[in-house]
């Protein structure tokens, strides 16, 4: 009788590797029109400053250039009158607005949604910073509604030499915060915010609550574009979060 063959040994299977460990996304915010709603607030004040100097310029041109330091601002809205402007007076100018908005701080609200996001992504451990070309006086001021905790990076003007669209904020932001720049998702509702989240490859995500368009922040570099952000906590599995 044959001898029953011993059954044959099934080759072993590799253990499957280890899935790589992956950086979770940070991400970024600015602040006037993006979490606060006071990116209206900032046209006035500068407005105002101007009016006191005897300088007409009409709301629209600057919010347009609202998100840009004031010193940036300055020199593009006098270049447009052909008219030049001096350090000494851009100082004095920028004095000027910053007390005109201390006096609207009081008004100033959180957009939709704000403060939900922000304590949703604490308790999601997202990583998150605010980057914004305020000073930083004014902007510990503002952002004490939104409730930051201790130890959220809250990046200013005064913590950089160069304000947007340069990616200064941001670059400073992230390194805070350990994570690298390209693994960064920047939200703002600027095309300045955009842009510099463009020239340093992070992802650009755009807010309509600050008064910019939607076509025109895409065309600024915005992956997605929402209505504020409640939209945005709503629809944040979009943006990979």
């Amino acid at each position: 009788m044959p001898k029953s063959e011993a059954p044959k040994t099934q080759p072993k299977r590799p253990q499957s590797e280890a899935p790589p460990d992956t950086q979770k996304p940070a991400i970024l915010f600015d602040l006037d029109g993006t979490l606060m709603d006071s990116a209206y607030e900032h046209v006035s004040a500068w407005q105002q400053a101007l009016h006191e100097n005897g300088v007409q310029i009409v709301s629209a041109r600057i919010h347009r250039c609202v998100g840009m330091s004031g010193r940036l601002m300055l020199q593009t809205v006098f270049r447009e009158i052909d008219r030049p402007i001096s350090a000494a007076r851009a100082e004095r100018l920028e004095k000027i607005h910053k007390k005109r908005f201390a006096e609207k701080l009081s008004s100033i609200r959180m957009l939709p949604g704000a403060r939900e996001l922000l304590v949703h992504l604490s308790r999601e451990r997202i990583p998150w910073a605010i980057a914004t070309g305020g000073d930083n006086d004014t902007v510990m001021k503002m952002i004490k509604p939104l409730r930051v905790p201790s130890g959220v990076p809250v990046i200013t003007a005064d913590h950089v030499e160069r304000a947007k669209p340069d990616p200064d904020v941001f670059l400073e932001a992230a390194q805070r915060l350990g994570v690298p720049l390209k693994d960064c998702i920047v939200v703002g509702d600027s095309v300045w915010d955009l842009l510099g989240a463009r020239r340093a490859k992070a992802l650009g995500v755009g807010v309509l609550s600050g008064g910019y368009g939607e076509a025109e922040l895409i065309q600024a570099g915005a992956y997605r574009v929402y209505k504020n952000p409640a939209e945005l906590l709503e629809r944040i599995a979009e943006i990979g979060v």
